[in-house]
C-alpha cells in the first residue's frame, strides 16, 4: 500500500510540474481562458463554434476549450512583446514527462521504471516529427497534420503494446527509434535548405547535426570514463544545452510567424 501511494504522489507531482510552463501559470493567460469560455463555450455560442468549426478540427478532438487557450495562448505572448519580456513557454508536457520519468528510471532501475522512460522517450521522438510536420506541412494543411497526428499515436499505440505485452526487445526499439529520428533529421533538413533565407534556419540546422552526432553516443557504448561516466551518461548531460538552442529556434520562429501573421492582417 505504502508503495502505491509513493507512485501515486510522484505521478501527482510529475502531472503538477508538467503544467507549470510559465505561460499556462500567468494570471492574464488564466483570466483570458476563463473570460473566453464563459463567452464561448456554452449554449448558443458553443453550438454556434460548432457549427463553424471545420471537420477535420472536429475529428482531431479540437475543442472549444482548446480554441480559447490557442487564443489566449498568442494574447499572452503579444503582452510579453509589447513589455519587452522574452515569450513565455507553453503547454510543456511532453518533454518534461519524459525527462522525469528518465531522471527516475537512472535513480532506481526497475521493470516499471524502465518501461515508462523507453516509452516516454519514444513519444519525445514522435512528438519532434509532428511538431515537424505541424511547421512544415500542417500551418498550410491542418488536415493533413491532424491525419499525420493520428497514425503516429497508432504507432505509439503498437510500439507500447509490443513491447508490453508481447516481448521487451531492446533491438527492436533502438532500430525503431533511430529510424524515426533519421526521418525526422532529413525532413528537418530538407525544409531547412527550402527556407535558407530564414535568419534562424540556421540553429535549426546546428540542433539536427548536433543530435545525429550524439547519438553515437548511444550506439556505439564504451567503458565508462573513471568509472563513473558512460555513453549513455554524456549524452544525456550533451544534449542538454542542444534543447536549450531548439528552444532559441522555435521561439525565433514563433516570432517570425507572429510578425508574419500580423503582416497579412494589416495588409487586408
Amino acid at each position: 500500500m505504502a508503495g502505491r501511494t509513493a507512485r501515486l504522489v510522484l505521478l501527482a507531482g510529475a502531472a503538477a510540474l508538467a503544467s507549470g510552463s510559465q505561460g499556462d501559470r500567468e494570471p492574464v493567460y488564466r483570466d483570458c481562458v476563463l473570460r473566453c469560455e464563459e463567452r464561448n463555450c456554452s449554449g448558443g455560442a458553443l453550438k454556434h463554434f460548432r457549427s463553424r468549426q471545420p471537420i477535420y478540427m472536429s475529428l482531431a478532438g479540437w475543442t472549444c476549450r482548446d480554441d480559447c487557450k490557442y487564443e489566449c495562448m498568442w494574447v499572452t505572448v503579444g503582452l510579453y512583446l509589447q513589455e519587452g519580456h522574452k515569450v513565455p513557454q507553453f503547454h510543456g508536457k511532453v518533454s518534461l514527462n519524459a525527462w522525469f520519468w528518465s531522471t527516475v528510471f537512472h535513480t532506481r532501475d526497475t521493470d516499471l521504471t524502465e518501461k515508462m522512460d523507453y516509452f516516454c522517450a519514444s513519444t519525445v521522438i514522435l512528438h519532434s516529427i509532428y511538431l515537424c510536420c505541424v511547421r512544415t506541412v500542417g500551418l498550410q494543411r491542418p488536415a493533413v497534420a491532424s491525419a499525420f497526428r493520428a497514425l503516429l499515436l497508432l504507432m505509439l499505440t503498437a510500439h507500447v503494446s509490443y513491447l508490453s505485452l508481447i516481448r521487451f526487445d531492446y533491438g527492436y526499439n533502438m532500430a525503431a527509434n533511430v529510424a524515426i529520428g533519421l526521418l525526422n533529421a532529413a525532413w528537418w533538413l530538407a525544409w531547412c535548405l527550402r527556407n535558407q533565407r530564414l535568419p534562424h534556419v540556421h540553429k535549426c540546422v546546428a540542433v539536427v547535426l548536433l543530435l545525429q552526432g550524439l547519438s553515437l553516443l548511444e550506439l556505439l557504448d564504451f567503458p565508462p570514463l573513471f568509472w563513473v561516466l558512460d555513453a549513455h551518461a554524456i549524452w544525456h548531460i550533451s544534449t542538454i544545452p542542444v534543447h536549450v538552442l531548439f528552444f532559441s529556434f522555435l521561439e525565433d520562429d514563433s516570432l517570425y510567424l507572429l510578425k508574419e501573421s500580423e503582416a497579412k492582417v494589416k495588409l487586408d
